[in-house]
């Protein structure tokens, strides 16, 4: 609530009615329609005050549709660090989205759009963040998944495989506190993996990292069967959504368990650009 504006229709309100008073008592206005001018006064004040002065105080007042649309963007941690880290393509990826606002597309399909762009670069960092932000990106990740799972099946799918089915906004369906810790430590890894502690995947790593998947494959295999195969192909999960969603609980808190540098390097093999 704006007590500013509260405070200050009181305050007109009660002017008005001394100025009512005042044209009653020289005989200006009788008792009826001093009681209609007080109204019509007090409806046109808050016509005014709505209308006129409360945009006015508004962040985005005076700014075109795109400068609002950017402000809106930049709200999010993990775009003002692409601004600041990647400006040609934080500028592409905007002019594509205000582009598409302007074309009357809705808000999930400006997602769909710029969503894996957003993760293009993402995967790209997590190859050279430390162990700990990698760690904590899955941690969070399936904090996430099993939010959206709560909600459903196909929700859950399209979350994690949006280029088969469209995608979700999770900022609509997963809780607050999550996607707060989320964006945040989205940022602190795109950070570090810039910074002076930044990985480098070596041959060696992939190579271990290739034997702890073999290690859990066996155990997903005598789980889920022959719709392991989804995995690497997500176009065959549709109608099996929700044991895809299981599945890919599944495979993650398994890596997870291993310990943290050969957990980070399976994640970092896993969601590298020639896994993909």
């Amino acid at each position: 609530m704006n007590w500013t504006h509260v405070l200050l229709a009181g305050y007109i309100g009660a002017v008005i009615a001394i100025v009512v008073g005042m044209f009653r008592k020289k005989g200006w206005l009788g008792k009826l329609s001093g009681a209609v001018v007080f109204v019509v006064a007090i409806v046109a004040w808050n016509l005014f005050d709505v209308h006129y002065l409360i945009p006015r105080e508004s962040p985005n007042y005076g700014l075109t549709d795109a400068q609002k649309f950017e402000n809106a963007m930049l709200s999010m941690p993990v775009y003002q660090v692409l601004k600041e880290q990647e400006p040609a393509l934080w500028q592409n990826i905007l002019t594509q989205a205000t582009q598409l606002k302007e074309a009357g597309k809705s808000e999930q399909q400006i997602i769909d759009a710029i969503q894996p762009q957003i993760l293009q670069v993402q995967m790209a960092r997590l190859q050279q963040a430390p162990d700990a932000n990698v760690i904590e990106y899955m941690k969070i990740n399936l904090e996430q998944i099993s939010a959206v799972a709560k909600v459903g099946n196909d929700e859950c799918f399209r979350f994690l495989f949006p280029a088969v089915k469209g995608g979700i906004n999770p900022v609509r369906i997963i809780p607050r506190e999550i996607m707060d810790r989320r964006m945040a430590s989205d940022m602190s890894m795109m950070y570090a993996s810039h910074g002076p502690k930044k990985h480098t995947v070596t041959a060696e790593e992939k190579q271990l990292a290739l034997q702890d998947l073999q290690s859990i494959s066996p155990g997903l295999v005598q789980r889920f069967g022959p719709d392991i195969q989804i995995m690497a192909d997500p176009s065959k999960g549709v109608g099996k959504e929700k044991v895809v969603c299981e599945m890919v609980q599944d495979l993650w808190s398994q890596v997870l368990k291993l310990p943290t540098a050969r957990a980070a390097g399976v994640i970092r093999l896993m969601l590298s650009a020639e896994m993909q």
